[in-house]
Parts: C-alpha cells; structure tokens; sequence
C-alpha cells in the first residue's frame, strides 16, 4: 500500500511538473509526459514556418530562434533546483518588432566623414525628414562645418533648422527617438559609442565600402523611414560588452566634460585613494588586446568568473560579440555567430601555440583579462578600433593589477531589419563576405549517366 500510495503521489507530482515546463515555443510540437514522453513535429510542417490560421499566404514561426525550452525533470525523481532570481525570460527573437509607445518627433542622422558622395543623399534625407515628417533632426556641429554644406545657399533654411552637438561633451541620449547612419559599418559603431546607455532603434543605409551592418538600400529610402515612423519594421537585438578598465594614475588629473572623461565614457570614475582610474566603455564589435609597437609577444592572463583559465601569448586576444563575430574575429579564424546568439568569443592573435583556438563562452560570465606578471612588455586596448590606450604594469604595492573586465551589457543595440534577423544576416554573409561563394561542381552528361548505367 506504501508503494502504490508513493508512485500515485510521484505521479502527481510529475504530471504538474510537466505541465510547468511545457515549451510554448513549440506551439504544441513537443509534450512530455512520464509514462510516454513524445517528441518531434507533424511532418507537414516546415522546420521555420506553418500557414497560419484562416489564411495560405501569412506565415508564423513554430520554433524559436533560442530553440525549445528544456524539460528539466529527469527520470522519476529528478529535477532542476528552482531558483526564481535566476529565470531568465527571452522573448522569440523571430517576433521582435518595432512599436513606438509615443509617435517619434527626433531623429539623429550621422552621416559618414570626408566623403563628398554622401552629402547630396545627406541634404535629400534630412529635407524630408523636416518638410514631410515634421521631425526635429539633429546632427553632429562638424558636420554643418563641411564647406560643401556651408556654402550650399539652397540648404540653408533646411540648416538653421537643426539640433546640433559635440561628441564627448553633449548628452543627448535622452534626447533621440532613433537613429538613421549614412555609411558603411564604421558608421553604425560610431552610433553605438555615442550611446553608453539605452540606445535608440537605428536605421542604416548602405552607403559605405562594407555594408555588413548596415542593410538599407538609399533608392527608396522615403517609403523605408515612413515604415519604421509607423512601427512597421523588425528589429535584431546586437548584444553589446560592457567593459571596465582599471588602471593605475600617474600623476596625470583628468578633465571631466558633461559627465565625460578621458577619452569619452560617460561612466568614468576616479578612486584617488588608491591611485586608480576606472573607465567605462560599450562595445559593439569587440575588444582587442595587443602588444601593440612591441616587438615582444604579448602576454595576458585570461580570467573567467574568476578562474585563470589561460594565458594568452602571442600578438594579441579578440574578445568579440556575435556581431563583432563577422569583424576582426572573423579575420583571425573565429567561427562566425547570429547576433541572437547569447554569447562572448575569445579568439586569440597568432598564438604562439598550435592547439589555441578560438572558443565560444555564455553570455552571462565575466571575463577579466590582466597583463601577465611575466610580461616582457606592456599592452594595448581598443574598443570597437577606438579609444586606444595602453596597459602597463601594476605598482607591487598595490594588491591588484590593473585589468580589463567585460561582461555582456544589458543595453544591447536594436538595429532595424530590411525583412527579419535571419534572412539580413545570411545575405550580408553572401554579399559582403562572399560566404561559401564558389564554382559549382558540373553535373553528368546524359550520355555519360547511360554508359555508366549500362555497364552496371
């Protein structure tokens, strides 16, 4: 009696349990029970899409991007140790869309630097923007500087009309509704460093030598910012690192501008007791460490969670986002990853090692990376190919080394998507990277095919 009151109660347990872990992701295509557990799909339908209901022609995802979510009972007694603080909810990246809780009335448009073919698409934009939307348009003060602008007497009502700024002295992050970027893909990160915070939706127009991030053709562009005005439009979430470097002071006081220190992060903080200087970057693509003019190899130690789990020597370490994944990483032999992956990679510079390759980490670690107690020379940082700064040696009196710790941001960038987050990216691989382009192997003639057939 024991026994069979103990698997009645076993089983209770068990069915609400499983009714607790059911995959709404699934819609239905994976249950699970403990007497007989069903998995897989109809196969009638498509790994990415079914009809929805009442209609032939709109389709909806029945998988999502992040894949099922796990059962995590095991066998009879078996379970997962629930921990409320450490649920974390992911929304189906395939149904981000872009809504606005208010009509957008700013924009900023940042337009690409010393390119004289921009500025005639520059005027066409911004004119509309102001004249058919009725948007305050702001723009960086240098760019109005440009002589072709200035002397332009036929954009000059359109010119009084603009909000101007100064990189690493205005704030203007709560000013902007979106972003439009005329350029290539140093345009778009240049965007995301001018936001150390939340950032505004960003719309960019391919108008540079690499359109990577940037997929948005000019032709048409009236009709494309008239969707995105309207909300119509999907969206991808581009994580971003969160980095923090602590160096020592030597003797050198730094001016602060609008809440800006050195070298333009908002987030810098000066701890005098100690001798240290602390600074605040958001990265898009990702952090290099190298030797720098050394002739030496560089020498760090990479720490996870707190674990030394390699030293790295060679020219230097790439510690990249999914969309960084496609940049430099992808130049030192990285594997190349979907922005809706949630993960960091770490891939090393011409190691001085055969069997160092590059490895993928979650997402929600910490990595701290130090310059080696045996290092030959000293290091050097950039974020995003910016802000280059070099890591010395640590004082011995000090009980820490300066250090270089990144964790993924929660601001991540939400760029707007021509058609969804899956079919950008695959045509930005095939476009700008020319990914898995080759000659095709040719087929058997038919006479060929016969004689073979024949012999047989």
């Amino acid at each position: 009696m024991e026994m069979e009151q103990e698997k009645m109660t076993m089983n209770k347990e068990l069915s609400s349990d499983a009714a607790a872990y059911c995959c709404s992701a699934c819609h239905g295509d994976e249950t699970w029970s403990y007497n007989h557990p069903i998995r897989g799909r109809a196969k009638s339908r498509s790994l990415s899409a079914s009809p929805a209901l009442g209609s032939t022609k709109e389709f909806r995802r029945t998988r999502s991007l992040h894949g099922p979510c796990p059962v995590t009972t095991f066998g009879p007694k078996a379970c997962v140790l629930q921990n409320p603080q450490t649920i974390m909810h992911i929304q189906d990246p395939a149904s981000q869309r872009l809504t606005w809780n208010k009509s957008p009335k700013s924009v900023l448009v940042i337009k690409k630097m010393r390119d004289a073919s921009l500025l005639q698409p520059f005027k066409e934009l911004c004119t509309h923007l102001m004249e058919e939307n009725n948007m305050i348009v702001y723009v960086e003060k240098k760019v109005l500087e440009d002589p072709a602008i200035a002397s332009d007497e036929s954009f000059g009502a359109v010119k009084k009309k603009f909000c101007t700024f100064r990189e690493d002295y205005d704030d203007i992050s709560n000013q902007i509704d979106f972003i439009i970027c005329l350029g290539g893909d140093g345009t778009l990160l240049y965007a995301s460093s001018l936001f150390q915070g939340s950032v505004p939706p960003v719309m960019a127009f391919h108008l540079g030598s690499l359109g990577f991030l940037t997929p948005f053709s000019f032709e048409n562009f009236q009709s494309q910012v008239t969707q995105v005005i309207e909300g119509n439009a999907a969206v991808v979430l581009r994580s971003r690192l969160k980095v923090r470097v602590v160096k020592e002071l030597r003797g050198k006081k730094t001016a602060v501008h609008n809440g800006l220190g050195e070298n333009g992060s908002r987030a810098a903080g000066l701890d005098m007791d100690v001798g240290k200087q602390a600074m605040q970057y958001q990265v898009l693509n990702e952090v290099v460490i190298d030797r720098g003019p050394s002739s030496y190899l560089s020498n760090v130690d990479v720490y996870l969670d707190g674990h030394l789990i390699t030293t790295v020597q060679g020219d230097g370490v790439i510690v990249s986002t999914p969309t960084g994944s496609t940049a430099y990483a992808a130049a030192a032999g990285a594997s190349m990853i979907h922005p809706n992956v949630p993960a960091i990679m770490i891939t090393p510079i011409c190691p001085h090692s055969l069997s160092f390759r590059p490895i993928v980490v979650p997402a929600g670690v910490e990595l701290k990376i130090m310059l080696s107690p045996e290092a030959r020379n000293t290091a050097w940082v950039s974020f995003d190919g910016r802000k280059r700064q070099e890591i010395r040696h640590g004082d011995r009196r000090l009980l820490s080394r300066p250090s270089i710790s990144i964790t993924t941001s929660c601001y991540p960038l939400p760029s707007i998507c021509v058609r969804d987050p899956v079919s950008d990216w695959f045509e930005s691989l095939a476009q700008c990277l020319h990914w898995n382009v080759r000659k095709k192997q040719a087929h058997f003639e038919e006479e060929e095919e016969e004689e073979e057939e024949g012999e047989g």
